[in-house]
């Protein structure tokens, strides 16, 4: 099976389970975003070809967590939103630092789970790790407000315009931050000149991947729609 119909099968697959963790109410889309958070930033360890492209294998999830938000937005205000932004958040630096206290322990000899695997996938660069965070709680804070900003500009109506005009303008600004910051500005502050990359080389980055998060994001357009069939009874 191609790595594009993959993508296409895990994108379906993790916009369905938002709408089922809506059906089952707001703790659930909570919980979600705390999970699909910790995933990406796991999956992001493995590099992949998409379209032609350089990818990471967070993109879905990282997707996933836009309608989440969104959801959250339409249904339950921005303050239940927000809330969620910073859920995924403490989730995220939970897995972080019980996950570098892990790797600092000293191995049994009869451990048997490979300390080199354990290290690929749990060991993150400061600055890899810095720019993911900042760049997720700027964007999301924004995708936040500007659904928002957007719902009393068109009076409610449009939804699949404010979804895809706050989604996709909260990608772009996910994708110009992580890049800047993980490959220009943070490894020199952190003294780690090998990570720093050319600036062509960081826009293509952004480039590519904010073109990955575009095609997550006009796919999830029919499940907002989709979503109020799903609402919770209570």
């Amino acid at each position: 099976m191609s790595n594009e119909l993959l993508f296409f099968l895990q994108t379906i697959l993790g916009l369905i389970v938002v709408l089922l963790a809506f059906r089952m109410g707001k703790t659930w889309l909570y919980a979600l975003i705390a999970v699909n958070y910790v995933l990406a930033n796991i999956f992001v360890t493995k590099t992949i070809t998409l379209f032609g492209f350089e990818a990471t294998g967070g993109n879905v999830l990282y997707g996933a967590i836009f309608l989440t938000t969104d959801i959250l937005s339409e249904y339950y205000g921005k303050t239940a939103a927000r809330k969620g932004v910073f859920i995924g958040l403490g989730a995220t630096l939970f897995y972080l630092m019980m996950s570098q206290i892990m790797l600092a322990y000293s191995a049994s000899p009869n451990d048997w789970g490979p300390a080199v695997g354990m290290e690929s996938i749990f060991g993150f660069a400061p600055s890899i790790v810095l720019a993911s965070v900042t760049a997720y709680l700027i964007s999301q804070l924004h995708d936040v407000w500007a659904f928002h900003m957007w719902k009393e500009k068109f009076k409610g109506k449009y939804l699949w315009l404010r979804n895809n005009l706050s989604t996709t303008t909260s990608q772009l600004i996910d994708s110009l931050t992580f890049a800047i910051l993980a490959f220009a500005v943070f490894p020199r502050m952190f003294m780690d000149p090998e990570s720093v990359l050319p600036m062509n080389v960081v826009w293509q980055i952004v480039l590519t991947t904010y073109i990955l998060k575009l095609l997550v994001a006009f796919l999830d357009t029919p499940f907002i729609y989709i979503s109020q069939k799903f609402r919770p009874s209570n």
